[in-house]
């Protein structure tokens, strides 16, 4: 490999948190949330290995996504779109075997349409909105579908399901709001199992679990809510080589615009990383790297390909051409590094780029 910055991903610590999130749904099921490629950590090499864990419930956004891994999984292993369906693309779809979630009304009548026409009903899962005005019917239609069942002619619901807005939040009311939703749905489709939980939900307790929780963050080392920080590890480490030290004098402006300057003597180096890898232009003046334990802060603005830190704090020759710094590992987490960027640690894995070396360990 010519890339010298290097991702690694705990394939082991990622079995251990799907095995942490079944344990806490239990007796519930745990599917996976693989969607966008699991989180920029490379969706192909992510399910088989959680399939191995047990996993058998798979969640992507788009159908492009469930068609690129379906024949990497098992035969047994069931794939969930969860934006559903564009229009023309229902019968690839169910050629594949891969199950839509239905959003919306006309998502409804065209799985019907083609359910009507195939030998067996078409699997799907029904999603609704309970409060986040996002994806799913809305409670009216929800209704006009309990009130009309002939509109689901040919289809095979699987599972009510909706999403939670601030499940990273315990305390927060909208989560018992949207649970109060829910329970309504169930009462409109009484033998139809609830699919309500994300990470954070996992943690919100047992009455949020339903029949199928979809963890996702958790999975891959993120920190849903409190609850989870004694059961969560982390997944993901980012080294990153230097490509140059120097010394500058006080006064010397550093990076883009030069609104950072230098309030003494500094030793700098440059680091093979910017926000075409997934650094947030934003953690400039906020971030920073570690080497040995010590913070190395960001200075100036984060360029494209790559970022400068303050080495004074380490002994002369410490770092030279090649070093390793650590961006994410055992001194900053995912999470801390996220909230210094003015993020979530969604954001800052989905957008790692490709130039990183991706190591898997297992």
């Amino acid at each position: 490999m010519v890339a010298a910055a290097t991702l690694t991903i705990d394939l082991g610590a990622l079995r251990g948190n799907y095995r942490a999130v079944r344990a806490a749904a239990a007796p519930a099921a745990a599917g996976a949330v693989v969607k966008a490629d699991a989180y920029g950590l490379g969706a192909d090499r992510i399910a088989p290995a959680l399939y191995q864990e047990g996993c058998r419930h798979f969640f992507v956004a788009q159908l492009s996504e469930a068609l690129a891994l379906r024949p990497l999984l098992a035969a047994d292993a069931r794939l969930f779109v969860m934006n559903g369906l564009q229009p023309g693309t229902e019968r690839a779809c169910a050629e594949a075997g891969i199950v839509p979630m239905l959003n919306s009304l006309d998502q409804v009548a065209n799985w019907s349409a083609l359910g009507a026409v195939t030998a067996q009903p078409l699997q799907a899962v029904l999603q609704f909105d309970s409060g986040m005005s996002r994806l799913g019917m809305m409670p009216e239609e929800a209704r006009r579908l309990a009130a009309e069942p002939n509109r689901l002619a040919g289809i095979q619901p699987l599972y009510a399901m909706s999403h939670l807005a601030s499940a990273d939040d315990a305390d927060e009311s909208q989560n018992r709001d949207q649970l109060a939703a829910m329970q309504a749905v169930k009462a409109l489709f009484p033998d139809l199992p609830l699919c309500l939980a994300n990470s954070g939900g996992i943690f919100l307790g047992p009455e949020f679990h339903g029949a199928l929780v979809r963890p996702g963050i958790a999975l891959y080392g993120g920190i849903p809510n409190p609850a989870a920080a004694q059961t969560i590890k982390p997944v993901v480490t980012l080294e990153v080589p230097v490509i140059q030290t120097r010394t500058v004098p006080a006064g010397t402006r550093i990076g883009y615009g030069g609104d950072f300057v230098a309030p003494a003597e500094m030793r700098l180096a440059a680091i093979e990383a910017g926000y075409a890898d997934g650094l947030p232009r934003h953690l400039g003046g906020f971030g920073a790297a570690f080497h040995d334990g010590v913070r190395l802060p960001m200075v100036g603005r984060v360029s494209m390909d790559s970022t400068v830190i303050d080495i004074s704090a380490l002994p002369e020759g410490a770092l030279t051409l090649g070093s390793k710094v650590e961006l994410i590992g055992p001194h900053q987490t995912l999470d801390q590094f996220a909230v210094l960027a003015d993020t979530i640690a969604y954001e800052i894995l989905t957008r790692l780029g490709r130039r990183y070396q991706r190591v898997y360990k297992d």
